[in-house]
């Protein structure tokens, strides 16, 4: 009998391969992960450096004004999200489908000198620009001069 073909081998065996299996989902993305990555890879997106501001601007066709959402995280993080939704048609069929549809996010860390007190954003004919002002550098710090007296 060959040391292979022994039940209490073949059981170590199985028992070895559970803690990969169990690794494997473990390790696996979460569908809400894949999801938002799946939104921001289909979300194109500028980003401009002005003297005095940043701007964001993002492709958004056919969605309206008041289902974009603009937040800034508490780790400087601004999130453009929102859903694109195809419109109920009753008439009809699709032939052909192309445009993308469902939900959309674009995720941009802020630098230090962003004001987050001084975000605004603009709809204008499927482009959504956000404008974040920049902080004034601070002013370099004077010397302090220290009178020497006679003792």
């Amino acid at each position: 009998m060959d040391l292979f073909e022994e039940p209490l081998f073949s059981t170590l065996q199985q028992l070895m391969e559970i803690p990969e299996e169990m690794e494997k989902a473990f390790n696996a993305p979460t569908r809400a992960y894949v999801r938002d990555r799946k939104a921001m890879a289909s979300t194109p997106a500028d980003v401009k450096e002005l003297p005095g501001a940043l701007l964001f601007q993002i492709d958004v066709p056919g969605v309206k004004s008041e289902e974009i959402k603009v937040q800034v995280e508490d780790d400087r993080l601004l999130v453009v999200s929102g859903e694109r939704k195809r419109p109920e048609d009753k008439e009809g069929k699709y032939l052909r489908m192309e445009r993308r549809m469902g939900k959309f996010m674009r995720k941009f860390p802020l630098p230090q000198n962003a004001n987050l007190d001084a975000i605004s954003a603009v709809s204008q004919d499927g482009v959504v620009t956000i404008t974040v002002e920049k902080l004034p550098p601070p002013e370099p710090k004077k010397p302090k001069t220290i009178d020497v007296k006679v003792a």
